[in-house]
């Protein structure tokens, strides 16, 4: 491929497609080249905004399209494994929005399409190159805390639901609420600082108590008041690593969760010391001798994450290179989250293998 900018097809307009159109337009050595969206409008309105040369009428002409060379993915969850599938059988790589897909098994097939063509597939876990998170890694990595074997994370909206009765809240079309929206974030960061072991058991539950009743409405997304609400609104749930490590998770749209942040936390406690992460503010712990020492953490300098997130995917395709944000992350957090609506509907453990 040379040096020739890397052209990408956007296909979804909408808000998380807008802000995919500003960074990449802005990013060295690509090239928004094409968009499409179901409302056409919306689509010839991003072009002309971003100077995006092309307009394709549908993802199938996009696809077809053999001046693209990657595509991004950012639609309603319920489509991402059919575009997906087809851009990667096309010869596209590939920069799905998460979650994966709507569940596991769709999940799965899209990494096996991926391997199949060849080409990269990464998921957009933009928290994985926050100023923080580059941070705190760094000093992990360092092996400042020792083994990490308990964490807690999690993401507590008081009054955040997103477009009301719109695709956000149907279970058909999103595949859930706030675990499958938010959590997905929060499994994916913490999982990816405790050193990606492999789950395998989980125990959750989920609540519905505030969409059903058209509270907790948050200004995320356009409400549909002739829609519905069928996902949950919170949900909690532990979630066993194979090197004997635990996570415990808790997110929420809507929620009385008095005194507590609304920011994402994470806390990782290891055998050498510990770290806090609420919103961008992080700590780190540990002893001298019998005494609790902490220090704040200073950010990473360095451009804003979604920056960084596109030039690794520009830098994965051409030096050929798995992603941070592998396939395989994406599946593994698809698993999780399945096991949880499993575990709330049934009341049992649920038990991974791999």
């Amino acid at each position: 491929m040379g040096l020739e900018k890397i052209r990408i097809g956007m296909i979804g307009a909408g808000a998380i497609g807008n802000v995919h159109m500003e960074v990449f337009s802005h990013t060295e050595g690509a090239e928004v080249a094409a968009v499409t969206d179901v409302y056409l409008p919306l689509a010839q309105q991003r072009a002309q905004e971003h100077g995006i040369k092309k307009v394709h009428e549908s993802p199938q002409a996009l696809l077809e399209d053999d001046q693209i060379d990657a595509v991004i993915i950012g639609v309603p969850n319920k489509f991402h494994a059919e575009l997906a599938i087809a851009a990667l059988q096309q010869g596209k790589h590939l920069l799905l929005e998460k979650p994966m897909a709507i569940n596991a098994e769709e999940a799965r097939l899209i990494d096996e399409a991926a391997k199949a063509s060849g080409k990269i597939l990464m998921m957009s876990h933009q928290m994985r190159w926050t100023p923080l998170s580059r941070a705190v890694k760094a000093m992990i990595d360092n092996g400042d805390l020792g083994h990490i074997y308990n964490a807690k994370a999690g993401w507590l909206r008081k009054k955040g639901i997103p477009g009301w009765g719109s695709w956000f809240t149907r279970m058909e079309q999103s595949g859930g609420g706030p675990l499958i929206d938010i959590g997905v974030h929060m499994l994916d960061l913490s999982q990816y600082l405790m050193g990606s072991p492999k789950p395998i058991s989980v125990y959750g539950s989920t609540y519905s108590e505030f969409g059903p009743q058209r509270r907790g409405i948050g200004s995320w997304g356009t409400p549909d008041w002739n829609g519905f609400y069928d996902v949950e609104d919170l949900a909690s749930a532990l979630i066993k690593m194979d090197n004997g490590a635990t996570l415990s998770l808790e997110v929420s749209w809507a929620a009385h969760a008095a005194g507590l942040p609304e920011a994402p936390f994470i806390y990782l406690m290891g055998t050498k010391g510990g770290i806090s992460i609420v919103g961008k503010q992080a700590t780190f712990e540990t002893y001298e001798g019998d005494e609790v020492i902490t220090k704040e953490i200073e950010p990473l300098e360095g451009d804003d994450e979604r920056y960084l997130m596109a030039r690794h995917f520009v830098a994965c395709i051409r030096e050929g290179k798995e992603p941070i944000t592998s396939g395989l992350s994406g599946y593994t957090n698809n698993r999780i989250l399945d096991a949880i609506y499993e575990s709330s509907r049934t009341g049992d453990a649920i038990k991974l293998a791999w």
